[in-house]
């Protein structure tokens, strides 16, 4: 009885990080940047920018986040998770990812579709799962003629 209970607590934990994925990037999408930082842990440590520092904090991590997405309409969606749970507090993820923005510079208007993978980890507190780590990883990405990547601080990974 005891493992059926473990492998239940697992599956609900699962779920639960699912959902703060969810809830994650409809808060980006939807630029609710409190709502986007209560995802993440005061520690939060964010290496998704190209050829930039790490954004330490959740604070830091929402600020710079809201410069960079501020002006473009974005659609992300996270596919396929592989979560693991480390520990009742601990646990890492992989998800598939897709993004698209769409921008102005001048009066031109501007995409980019990304493809690659998220790389987090998570832990859970007295505010429930929450992110501690998170790298993106670019396998591919498109975008229009004459896209400034660098307003973005995306490396371009055309093929």
């Amino acid at each position: 009885m005891e493992k059926v209970v473990r492998d239940i607590e697992r599956l609900i934990a699962i779920e639960d990080i699912k959902n703060l994925k969810a809830r994650r990037i409809r808060a980006m999408d939807e630029k609710r940047w409190a709502d986007y930082e209560a995802t993440h842990a005061e520690d939060h440590v964010s290496d998704t920018y190209a050829g930039g520092e790490p954004a330490v904090g959740a604070k830091a991590n929402a600020a710079r986040l809201a410069q960079v997405l501020g002006h473009i309409t974005s659609i992300h969606h996270a596919h396929t998770p592989e979560i693991t749970i480390l520990s009742d507090t601990t646990a890492e993820g992989v998800w598939a990812m897709e993004d698209m923005l769409f921008w102005k510079q001048g009066e031109e208007s501007h995409w980019l579709h990304g493809y690659g993978h998220y790389h987090e980890k998570y832990r859970k507190g007295p505010n429930g799962w929450q992110f501690v780590y998170r790298k993106l990883t670019r396998i591919r990405v498109d975008t229009s003629d004459n896209a400034d990547l660098g307003l973005l601080n995306v490396d371009n990974k055309s093929n």
